[in-house]
């Protein structure tokens, strides 16, 4: 199969949380969303100039919705797979540094909707964690509906790039466990490029689906992490050397306090996991019959009879 039968779609998922980078620029000046999304749009300028029919689409994981970046709403579907070269034209305001106006129209469109999406944050109610199962859903229903648009002699390889800033939620633990064997079934990988404390829920994504681990160990360098590790397809992996895989975190969330545990009691009907032993399944209602141990009867003491 030739390189223009084949065509590879990244999705990258970037983890926008207002309250983890607000609290970052207040500790760590020297690297803020604005950089992180910079080095985003040079990953995705070099993963569509790797061949020409590479795909990219960019999606905001926040607070309180997840949103395309790219493509935006001012995108026809038709550009995606270069078919719609008028309205491309149209998308496209000209660059005046020489670059390439196809990737001038991306940057101008991530960095409208981005600016667009943090303006309009509203952080009064109690939701502070990011949505990332919910944005991994969305990658995924994207994948879906771009496969089913290819031509009939091309095949596509899809693969999801998750950019972690905030802490996990053991709350979207069933939800994020869903999407990551949704994934593993459409042979979609998911990689993670982690920017602050270890995600055991990536980590066992990126070992479900095969996909790599990373946890940045300088962010200012991100996008030497990102061009070096995240570039690659699958296939060229093979081929470089990267950073050795790291022992994954299996543990799995409680049904009713969604802490990680390491031993739990497991409902034999619908799996559900608890941290304490409870006799009725909160999950599915299934009411457990507990075997107790045999009542050893006391023997009777026999009366001796004087002679």
């Amino acid at each position: 199969m030739s390189a223009d039968d084949e065509l590879s779609l990244l999705v990258v998922v970037i983890d926008t949380n207002p309250i983890w980078w607000g609290k970052s620029a207040l500790g760590e000046a020297e690297f803020t969303l604005s950089k992180c999304i910079d080095a985003v749009m040079v990953l995705g300028n070099s993963h569509l100039f790797m061949n020409r029919t590479n795909r990219l689409a960019v999606i905001a994981s926040h607070t309180q919705e997840s949103r395309f970046l790219y493509p935006g709403k001012r995108w026809a579907f038709a550009d995606l797979f270069g078919d719609g070269s008028s309205s491309m034209e149209s998308n496209c305001s000209g660059s005046k540094d020489g670059k390439y106006e196809l990737l001038t129209a991306i940057n101008d469109a991530i960095a409208e909707e981005i600016k667009d999406l943090m303006t309009k944050t509203d952080m009064k109610g109690q939701q502070t964690e990011t949505l990332l199962a919910g944005s991994l859903a969305k990658a995924l229903c994207y994948i879906n509906k771009m496969s089913k648009e290819v031509k009939a002699n091309q095949e596509m390889k899809s693969r999801i790039l998750v950019i972690k800033a905030a802490e996990d939620s053991a709350l979207q633990y069933m939800n994020f466990m869903n999407v990551i064997f949704a994934a593993q079934k459409q042979n979609v990988l998911i990689d993670a490029c982690v920017l602050d404390s270890d995600s055991g829920l990536l980590q066992q994504a990126c070992d479900i689906t095969g996909g790599i681990y990373l946890k940045v160990p300088h962010m200012p360098s991100l996008l030497q992490y990102l061009l070096w590790v995240f570039l690659p397809d699958q296939e060229q992996r093979s081929q470089l050397v990267l950073p050795p895989p790291i022992h994954v975190d299996y543990r799995a969330a409680c049904f009713c306090h969604r802490n990680l545990i390491e031993i739990g009691y497991v409902c034999s009907v619908c799996l559900s996991i608890f941290c304490n032993f409870s006799p009725i399944c909160s999950t599915c209602e299934t009411a457990f019959k507990i075997s107790l141990p045999p009542v050893m009867k006391a023997k009777k003491k026999k009366l001796k009879l004087a002679a």
